[in-house]
């Protein structure tokens, strides 16, 4: 009596009956594949819109600079982009700030022209090198006072407004952290990004305590989701975080 069991053999055409056990086993491998990867990608942090808006062009607007430490402008004279009224964090081409360029003094009225970096409501501009980036009109002007919105304590992460805005993508975690730091030790002003917004807002520039400049203990901390306290002012329409390194709790590595 002969066995009709049927039986694999590679070098041999698979038996029929066999057939749908080698579907099956393919396309369970398939459906694996592909829910694997949407685990994996749904769980990493959404790059999110940011991006440089090459698209309107070249912006240029007139403002007063205020050193809070970091450079910020109050517009005074806008466009059809960046109206007066607002208030905006720069940046230079690169990773630089504009700490070292000439015009960026407190109270000094300036032109600034460069590209806009948006994500959401987080605004950045960077601003073209040399003179023609930010020119001085040669007069300086009243800044207008804070508003101090008392102390909070904050749970979020640490890090560069410009990478964040837009320069880079994600802009943001563990994997960003090196080229955060680097950002940050230019001169880019770094991003407090709040898990819940203070005063509708989640995205508020750093200083160190009492507006001095921050230590170098947050490059320890960036990309790192940490809850910490500090002072928080509005300064026009952005706010300030004078972050108190001292009290920074890593929730997770």
């Amino acid at each position: 009596m002969s066995d009709k069991t049927p039986f694999f053999v590679g070098y041999l055409a698979v038996p029929r009956s066999l057939l749908w056990v080698l579907w099956a086993v393919a396309g369970l491998l398939l459906a694996g594949s592909v829910g694997l990867a949407f685990a994996i990608s749904t769980s990493q942090d959404d790059p999110g819109p940011g991006t440089v808006r090459f698209d309107l062009g070249r912006q240029t607007v007139t403002g007063i600079v205020e050193l809070t430490p970091q450079p910020i402008l109050h517009v005074t004279t806008g466009n059809e982009r960046i109206a007066a009224g607002r208030t905006i964090m720069m940046s230079g081409p690169g990773k630089n700030g504009v700490f070292n360029r000439p015009a960026a003094k407190q109270g000094e009225v300036v032109i600034a022209a460069g590209v806009l970096l948006e994500r959401g409501s987080l605004e950045m501009l960077q601003v073209a090198g040399g003179a023609n980036g930010l020119k001085s009109q040669e007069q300086t002007a009243d800044i207008p006072a804070p508003d101090d919105l008392g102390r909070w304590r904050l749970a979020g992460e640490i890090c560069d407004g410009k990478c964040l805005a837009g320069a880079m993508r994600p802009g943001r975690g563990l994997a960003h952290k090196a080229c955060a730091n680097l950002c940050i030790v230019g001169g880019v002003p770094p991003v407090f990004v709040s898990t819940q917004p203070v005063e509708g807002v989640e995205f508020l520039m750093i200083s160190g305590a009492e507006g001095q400049l921050f230590s170098d203990h947050i490059y320890d901390y960036m990309g790192q989701y940490i809850v910490v306290e500090g002072q928080v002012r509005r300064h026009g329409d952005l706010l300030v975080f004078d972050l108190e390194p001292e009290t920074i709790e890593v929730l997770s590595p």
